[in-house]
């Protein structure tokens, strides 16, 4: 069980911190059942309140500073993701998504910011679909990076940016 003030992963909202761990009041129902409530660092002014028991969104720790170095030094090695039916690469960013994993995101960046330059290459334009993956992506796996290196969401995206064009 987690702790007032740890910042955890929370599914697809990202990196959260958890502001109380208590019940919570639903009126004419009454509950026992234990709840975090959770701040999402970057959407400002929501809240989110889940069972400390849920068992149905993925709830993790944040990556380390170490990790979050290593991942970053090792961009250029992830294996990219295959895929050329359009309905498979899309299910398989989905599932991509919904694994929680830093690392996973990560590869979904690079796999889509080297499919798009491809395309941009050969005179084609980019897919909506690849666009609105790679953001998603870009925001978990940005959002997670930043918080124990200490710096903004930005400032990952612009190492990343400079890895992608290392790569030949």
């Amino acid at each position: 069980m987690y702790e007032v003030g740890d910042f955890i992963v929370y599914g697809k909202n990202g990196v959260c911190k958890i502001d109380a761990i208590g019940t919570v009041d639903m009126g004419d129902i009454g509950s026992d059942r234990m709840y975090y409530t959770l701040t999402p660092i970057y959407s400002k002014g929501s809240k989110i309140f889940t069972p400390v028991d849920n068992g149905k969104v993925v709830i993790r720790d944040v990556i380390s500073k170490d990790e979050a170095e290593k991942l970053l030094r090792e961009i250029s090695e992830l294996e990219i993701l295959t895929e050329d039916n359009d309905k498979q690469r899309e299910k398989i960013y989905k599932e991509t998504l919904n694994k929680c994993d830093c690392r996973e995101w990560a590869k979904m960046v690079k796999t889509l910011c080297l499919r798009n330059r491809d395309r941009i290459q050969q005179g084609k334009k980019v897919m909506a679909i690849d666009e609105r993956y790679l953001h998603m992506a870009e925001e978990s796996v940005f959002g997670e990076l930043a918080l124990p290196l200490e710096i903004t969401k930005d400032k990952v995206e612009e190492y990343v940016e400079d890895q992608m064009n290392a790569i030949a």
